[in-house]
């Protein structure tokens, strides 16, 4: 009979140890077990001021409407746009909204910023939601753009992590389904969040920017950086993109919280040998603090008015 030793029989309990672990089964939706996890946050947070805190963590959002003179096809169309700002808990892992407290929350401030406007015969609905760490120390944890009109619609979601990764769905065959991952840069998105901390944190000079999902669904060119040129004044935020030949122009009022009066974006609209530069422009109309969640009964119908968008 063979001898065994007891460094065999050390080897032959790790093994037995090894195969009788539970292998769970990851869910997608668990935050602590999801292997694409974001990039870990290595910058210290940049602290709050108290006014920051009051008008932010009040309970409500900043819902303000604007009137849209938006270009589309080579032609200027009448609509109406508004700018969602509020905070909420959000999970960084799996990026979405955190309906539970959780350890891992992490405290962003999201804008939904939506346009709606006609074109002959049928309507645009667009939407872009950026998710922006109140910790101001890091790029947008996830950006996403839509666009609805009677031709189908687009969707493509960004999320930060290990790189930028990219989902997009289209109805055009030349786009499609696709998935694929960017280096980090700037992202045109978050600038108008990061903006309603201190426009004076806004990053200037020459830089390589990712311009707004909408933009690039519009056009339907490449979602990667471009060469950009950036100014600040006391009241204006603006971003000249030479190759792209598209200028931004973000107007905000200089004392806190920063509200956004209007923007300007110049850029070729059209087809062909018939595109033409025109100006997109948005003046603001009405700003109300609101849970506007709780606002969804038909008495409330009255707010929509207030805003103007009736």
């Amino acid at each position: 009979m063979k001898k065994i030793y007891p460094i065999e029989i050390l080897f032959f309990s790790l093994f037995i140890l090894a195969s009788c672990v539970d292998k769970k089964t990851s869910k997608p939706n668990e935050e602590s077990t999801n292997s694409n996890k974001a990039i870990e946050i290595k910058k210290a947070p940049k602290p709050l001021s108290d006014e920051f805190k009051s008008y932010w963590y009040s309970g409500e959002a900043e819902i303000t409407s604007y009137q849209l003179d938006q270009a589309r096809y080579g032609e200027m169309r009448q609509g109406k746009a508004v700018l969602i700002f509020v905070t909420e808990n959000f999970l960084p892992n799996i990026q979405v909204k955190a309906d539970q407290e959780n350890p891992s929350n992490i405290s962003v401030l999201k804008l939904n910023a939506t346009k709606k406007f006609n074109t002959g015969i049928y309507p645009y609905s667009i939407m872009q939601s950026t998710f922006y760490p109140v910790a101001n120390n890091q790029h947008a944890l996830k950006v996403s753009s839509s666009i609805q009109e009677w031709c189908g619609h687009v969707y493509t979601q960004l999320n930060n992590r290990t790189n930028f990764d990219i989902i997009s769905h289209s109805y055009f065959q030349n786009e499609a389904d696709k998935s694929f991952s960017i280096k980090k840069t700037i992202l045109e998105n978050e600038l108008w969040t990061q903006l309603r901390f201190d426009p004076k944190q806004l990053p200037k000079g020459d830089l390589q920017i990712i311009p707004s999902i909408e933009y690039v669904q519009f056009k339907h060119i490449d979602l990667q950086p471009y060469k950009a040129s950036v100014m600040l004044t006391d009241t204006s935020y603006t971003i000249s993109y030479p190759d792209l030949e598209r200028t931004l122009t973000i107007n905000f009022n200089k004392e806190f919280p920063y509200e956004i009066f209007g923007w300007e974006e110049t850029f070729k609209s059209g087809f062909g040998t018939n595109a033409k530069q025109l100006t997109t422009k948005a003046s603001k109309l009405v700003s109300i603090k609101s849970p506007y969640w709780q606002k969804n009964h038909t008495k409330d119908n009255i707010l929509r008015e207030t805003l103007q968008l009736n």
